[in-house]
């Protein structure tokens, strides 16, 4: 048997309480650590799946993960853009610690531990599929911090290549549902758009219930993707001891969702299973969860010493634990996260729209730190030849055009793109007990006015004790890093300019 697997496996029965001792015999070997199979989707946010009650999209494979597991209410993302959520997941950290790698199209710093080579180290065989760090640049690493590419093939020929007596971890990639779209498959697949339920910060507008309808088919197209996976475990018989996560990087590409920090941006679909590994399948959970503690908990189950520098809490417990509801209330009680550069949006500098926020079940507090800065980029820039280049932190799409070009429609129409699109004060405060969705700024208020503070002062502690650079200094570095991607970002900025 390979040492490392020996050894992670001697760690693991440490833990075990005194009772496993009784029933198996210290004579015995411990039980293989468990696979895990991580499926992730690209720009899927809560709650557009069936197990949350969306009465259009269909998810049965995310269901019946939830269904045989525990579903998640509350889980949030570090940050709401692609490559800063993947850091913080990958390394167990905010990703506000991370440096360059806080912003989309960025990079990684190799000294920091990573938990899937942390895996390897312990014996884990690992692989990937489709999109899994990233995107950035990864040329300073010698390893892929998510181990090898099966693009071709996929997770059926990882599982074919593997040893057999060997745990695995396994990043299920995918491109869905980020935009853009082939308009009308939605709707030409059956999805019925007068029965969507549109976020109240969108028009209710046929344009916008199709273009909602096509998120939808690349969400059930993802959920496809995860069925043949389980079904593949079942097959392999390693369905019961693999801890099957099914999530989202950040909120669905629409204005005012991905790359902002309300729900509709932070707020992920989250389903967890692993056979009898989870003591009391078929929990909802009200506890807020960030998924960069992913990470400290899958190097618990694996008997993997979690490194010191992981600001992010095992979730284990959760697993144990056979209550439901809100659950571990002295720990899990809220959830930090914030937002670096997403693209070069803003003109005439390299900046993003610097934010950082707390959520508590009663209330979203979001401290901004650049209130001159436009939260979605610039909106002022009409070149034809590059039509909606500018908002660049809003992905194009028939909604973004739509809610641009009936902005002066009336004053409902205005309300919404200036929800969206429009400057925002220093300090946003929302009170979720009233408005769920988040669209009445109630910091100003006096009667908020205590809470307001409570919740700047324990942002504040919790930025500083995470080593945040936005208030210890440092933080010019998240605006004058390279971006690496070929597109979008504001016409005045050019790629030799980095």
């Amino acid at each position: 048997m390979n040492s490392h697997i020996r050894f992670a496996r001697c760690l693991a029965i440490l833990t075990l309480p005194f009772t496993a001792f009784i029933f198996t015999g210290c004579e015995k070997e411990p039980p293989r650590p468990p696979n895990i199979l991580f499926a992730i989707a690209d720009d899927w946010g809560w709650p557009h799946a069936g197990a949350y009650g969306d009465p259009v999209v269909q998810t049965p494979a995310f269901d019946r993960v939830a269904r045989e597991g525990i579903l998640f209410n509350h889980a949030y993302v570090s940050a709401p853009s692609c490559t800063p959520s993947r850091n913080a997941i990958l390394t167990g950290q905010y990703h506000w610690r991370l440096g360059e790698g806080a912003n989309l199209w960025s990079t990684l710093d190799t000294t920091i531990p990573v938990f899937p080579l942390l895996l390897v180290d312990a014996g884990y065989e690992i692989g990937h599929y489709r999109k899994s760090w990233g995107p950035g640049k990864l040329d300073n690493w010698t390893r892929h911090p998510a181990g090898k590419n099966y693009d071709e093939g996929g997770f059926e020929a990882f599982l074919a290549e593997r040893t057999a007596d060997n745990p695995f971890f396994f990043w299920l990639g995918s491109w869905d549902p980020h935009r853009p779209y082939e308009r009308g498959t939605g709707v030409a697949n059956g999805m019925d758009p007068e029965k969507i339920c549109l976020f109240e910060c969108f028009p209710d507008a046929a344009v916008v219930r199709s273009d909602v309808a096509d998120y939808y088919y690349e969400v059930q197209r993802f959920d496809t993707l995860v069925a043949e996976a389980i079904r593949l475990l079942e097959e392999a018989g390693e369905l019961e001891n693999t801890i099957i996560v099914v999530t989202g990087d950040n909120g669905m590409p629409f204005p005012r969702c991905k790359a902002n920090l309300y729900d509709c941006g932070t707020r992920m679909p989250l389903a967890i299973r692993w056979g009898a590994g989870i003591r009391k399948p078929g929990r909802i959970l009200d506890d807020f969860v960030s998924l960069s503690d992913l990470a400290p908990t899958f190097l618990e189950l694996a008997g993997v010493e979690v490194p010191g520098v992981m600001t992010a809490k095992s979730m284990t417990g959760l697993f144990k634990s056979t209550e439901e509801g809100f659950v571990d209330r002295e720990n899990r009680d809220y959830v930090l996260h914030g937002k670096e550069r997403h693209v070069p949006a803003q003109e005439g500098h390299m900046g993003g729209y610097p934010s950082r926020a707390i959520r508590t079940h009663d209330f979203l507090y979001i401290r901004n730190f650049e209130p001159d800065r436009w939260p979605s980029g610039t909106p002022n820039y009409t070149e034809a030849a590059i039509p909606y280049c500018w908002l660049g932190d809003c992905d194009n799409g028939p909604t973004k055009t739509y809610m641009t070009e009936y902005r002066e429609k009336d004053a409902h129409h205005r309300h919404l793109w200036e929800l969206a699109f429009g400057k925002r004060p220093a300090e946003e405060l929302y009170d979720c007990r009233k408005d769920p969705e988040q669209l009445v700024n109630v910091a100003g208020e006096q009667e908020y006015a205590e809470i307001r503070e409570e919740l700047s002062a324990r942002l504040m502690e919790q930025l500083k004790r995470t080593g945040d650079p936005r208030l210890l200094g440092g933080a010019e570095l998240f605006d004058t890093v390279p971006y690496y991607g070929t597109g979008p970002r504001h016409p005045s900025h050019s790629s030799e300019e980095e």
